[in-house]
């Protein structure tokens, strides 16, 4: 099995369990991803019974191999495969660090998150908004390789 197709589906599965074992968390973890001030993020932990937040603090090392995955996937994938070879070579190379910078970003998300519902930390609003920025820098950048993906496929059928 390919390195691209075994770092994919890796992901694939890790992104679905992680989904299945946070469902019963309301609001979800993106309101919390986004939390910019620590009275936006108290807000929700605090509507947590304490076995939603244990079970919050569970997933993070889960997500870390979820992020290495990924990462791996997006360089692999741009990288040894022919998806961009109809494109412009700029968008391959933008395509290849895409995912593995959105990997940092989360990486940056899940420590920053382990330290901040460790114990209240409403003392320093700028880890919370370094965290939220972090958070909104993955999504952005998981979007844009969503786009290059589909401007890629677009390409390959027009060549």
């Amino acid at each position: 099995m390919s390195a691209v197709w075994l770092t994919g589906l890796g992901a694939a599965a890790l992104l679905a369990g992680l989904a299945i074992y946070l469902a019963p968390l309301e609001p979800g973890i993106l309101a919390l991803q986004l939390a910019f001030t620590p009275q936006a993020f108290a807000r929700i932990i605090h509507v947590w019974p304490p076995d939603h937040l244990a079970r919050y603090r569970a997933h993070l090392p889960v997500d870390g191999l979820l992020l290495l995955a990924y990462g791996a996937f997006g360089f692999l994938l741009s990288t040894r495969t022919a998806l961009f070879s109809a494109s412009r070579a700029g968008l391959g190379r933008l395509a290849a660090w895409t995912l593995p910078f959105a990997a940092a970003f989360d990486a940056l998300e899940n420590i920053s998150h382990a330290w901040l519902t460790a114990a209240p930390r409403l003392g320093v609003p700028l880890a919370y908004a370094v965290s939220a920025s972090a958070s909104a820098a993955k999504w952005t950048l998981l979007l844009v390789f969503g786009g290059l993906v589909i401007h890629g496929l677009l390409a390959r059928v027009k060549a």
